[in-house]
């Protein structure tokens, strides 16, 4: 899967998370955790396998331009870029560790096994501080929707790369 595709859907649904939890709240999160999140985390791992070299550094700094660009769309996301770069970015070092120690597994295991851990730990910091409260029925029921939202979206993603690889492979019509 090309690279900048990925980059693209990894911006955009972090930046519609961002902004829909700062517009409407708590009552946004569940479906946010498994459409758009469940995405952002599935979509890392696709990255960590085309970023092999200098993976930790380009996912930083994909994650700080997540946050970045949901603060600059809208000023009142402040404490909701916070929370979400704060909660990415020790997701992410979950779920890179995560994928690195199940290398000998199949693509699907690593995907969902990495997205199981890194879930929980995002859910819990960026509810507790993008809402200043710990709100531990909201953060597993948020895991929950993300580790879900994750699998489908693995599934989706693992179709959609192997559509395009096809098309890479065949040869151009002359």
């Amino acid at each position: 899967m090309r690279q900048w595709w990925l980059v693209g859907i990894y911006l955009a649904a972090i930046v519609m998370a961002n902004l829909l939890v700062t517009w409407f709240g708590t009552k946004v999160v569940l479906p946010v955790g498994f459409f758009l999140v469940g995405l952002d985390i599935t979509g890392r791992d696709f990255l960590h396998e085309a970023w092999r070299k200098n993976r930790w550094l380009k996912m930083a700094l994909l994650i700080a331009a997540g946050s970045l660009l949901s603060w600059l769309l809208n000023k009142d996301a402040g404490r909701v870029a916070i929370a979400s770069f704060l909660a990415f970015a020790g997701a992410g070092i979950i779920d890179t560790l995560t994928y690195t120690l199940l290398h000998k597994y199949r693509f699907l295991v690593r995907v969902n096994g990495s997205n199981l851990f890194s879930s929980f730990t995002d859910s819990a910091l960026f509810l507790t501080i993008a809402f200043g409260a710990f709100m531990p029925l909201l953060i597993l029921s948020q895991f929950a929707v993300k580790v879900a939202g994750g699998f489908v979206w693995s599934l989706v993603l693992r179709k959609v790369k192997a559509g395009i690889s096809q098309k890479d492979e065949l040869p151009a019509a002359g």
